[in-house]
């Protein structure tokens, strides 16, 4: 290595200068250097804008805090997660750092980028990718894995509100299908460094890294029933599906769980019965069953790992929402009753 490149957020550099520093390449996306430990990600939203999606950007904090979406590599066809997406995905247990820079003009002079280094990041260990549609580089349209990372225990991130993701142009909707709807996990090695604390809340960059175990527990139960169900759904013949859902004016997509168009019904899972998820369940689907086709005759459901307490049935029921729930024989309540 020739020079030194101090890591330290708000640092405005360029891919040659890492390069030269860290040992890796300087062309791609996802650049490993596999002697540095480290693994560089290049995010320059205009270069999505240019082909017709706009995914790259920091999204909406969630319950655990700042989060920023970074579209995998492969400019056509659906995106596969292996070769550079793989390092992504394998960058905690080959125990390599994830550096995160955004593009920030060109250098004076040359054609070259600036690029910004916002901080070193993790992969969401719950749902490290989701899957969405937009077109690749040719023009047909593809699944595109767009990772989720946070900010590591440590980190203040040197993003702006420029770094936002940009707001969809107009309202849309497209099928999403069956094999992005539950991405794998990503299992964490006990010598990663990312903690998980039972009792605690996140709402500082320094703590987005330390998901708690039981919160970790429930989206992965979650995971897993919408797989169950997808399993029993197909086993029935029934197709599945999901949908990408973007908001003229808003950033970001509305994804629901699971759609079954051979019953034309829409389903929103939770992995605990408790009434706040039920709830949370029944503002989803109201918010969702207004951009689906025919909605008029559209049925909605909540899929729960268990049955809920008598007046959560009865909330459902008022509100004209069929409950799908999960037993040792199957799933109660399936197939819906005729409206």
């Amino acid at each position: 290595m020739t020079t030194t490149v101090d890591l330290v957020p708000g640092l405005i550099t360029t891919r040659d200068a890492i390069a030269a520093a860290y040992g890796c390449g300087t062309f791609q996306g996802i650049e490993p250097a596999d002697d540095a430990g480290k693994v560089f990600v290049y995010s320059d939203p205009s270069a999505g804008e240019e082909y017709g999606y706009t995914f790259d950007g920091r999204a909406e904090d969630d319950e655990f805090g700042p989060l920023y979406l970074y579209t995998g590599a492969g400019a056509n066809g659906d995106q596969k997660p292996s070769g550079r997406n793989g390092s992504l995905l394998s960058h905690v247990e080959k125990q390599r750092e994830l550096h995160l820079f955004i593009a920030h003009g060109k250098v004076d002079g040359g054609g070259a980028m600036l690029q910004r280094y916002i901080g070193q990041m993790v992969l969401d260990t719950i749902n490290p990718y989701d899957v969405r549609r937009g077109p690749g580089k040719d023009g047909v349209m593809r699944n595109a894995l767009v990772f989720r990372f946070r900010p590591a225990e440590g980190t203040t991130p040197a993003w702006t509100e420029a770094d936002n993701q940009p707001v969809a142009t107009k309202s849309a909707i497209e099928v999403t299908d069956p094999e992005g709807l539950v991405p794998a996990p990503v299992v964490l090695p006990k010598q990663s460094g990312v903690k998980a604390k039972k009792n605690e809340q996140h709402s500082t960059a320094e703590t987005t890294a330390d998901i708690p175990a039981g919160q970790r527990k429930v989206l992965r139960r979650e995971g897993e029933l919408v797989k169950a169900f997808v399993a029993h759904l197909a086993a029935a013949g029934h197709e599945t599906h999901s949908f990408q859902i973007t908001i003229a004016g808003e950033s970001g997509a509305l994804t629901p769980d699971l759609y079954d168009p051979t019953d034309h019904v829409l389903y929103e899972a939770k992995g605990l019965t408790t009434r706040a998820n039920v709830r949370m369940a029944i503002g989803q689907l109201a918010d969702y069953r207004r951009h689906i086709p025919e909605r008029a005759s559209l049925r909605v459901a909540v899929l729960l790992p268990s049955e809920p307490t008598a007046d959560v049935q009865n909330l459902l029921s008022e509100e004209s929402i069929a409950l799908v729930y999960q037993t040792e024989e199957g799933f109660a309540g399936w197939p819906l009753t005729s409206p």
